[in-house]
């Protein structure tokens, strides 16, 4: 698992901060999502076959859980706060329960539109 913790800005002056958030020479970006989330939700219980994004997540908390297709005893969950992000790999299914209210950013490197999205996700049912 890939969880980048409390991300705190590189340069400040009296204008404010710069954080870097994602700047690895590699990834392509396509779709940048901003997710709220109501306390209680759940949301993902899928994975991807192509896609991969990572999430930064604004406010509130998410307790994120991921494993390899097929693979569940490799299951492994992290709690995320603000300042933190995690990377979704593809073909791997990740589970996103928020505790609290939540908002979140989704950076993604395959088109979300409706129809390229769905052809790419496949659900899957979470053991609770």
């Amino acid at each position: 698992m890939k969880v980048l913790r409390n991300i705190k800005p590189e340069f400040v002056d009296e204008r404010g901060g710069i954080s870097r958030l994602l700047d690895d020479g590699i990834t392509t970006i396509r779709s940048v999502l901003l997710i709220t989330c109501k306390k209680g939700s759940t949301r993902a219980n899928h994975y991807h076959k192509k896609d991969s994004h990572y999430s930064y997540m604004l406010s509130g908390r998410m307790e994120y859980t991921e494993y390899p297709v097929g693979n569940e005893s490799k299951k492994e969950t992290a709690t995320l706060e603000p300042g933190d992000m995690v990377y979704s790999a593809p073909m791997t299914v990740h589970i996103m329960r928020f505790p609290e209210d939540s908002v979140f950013l989704a950076l993604a490197t395959e088109s979300r539109h409706h129809a390229a999205y769905e052809e790419d996700t496949v659900r899957v049912r979470a053991n609770e």
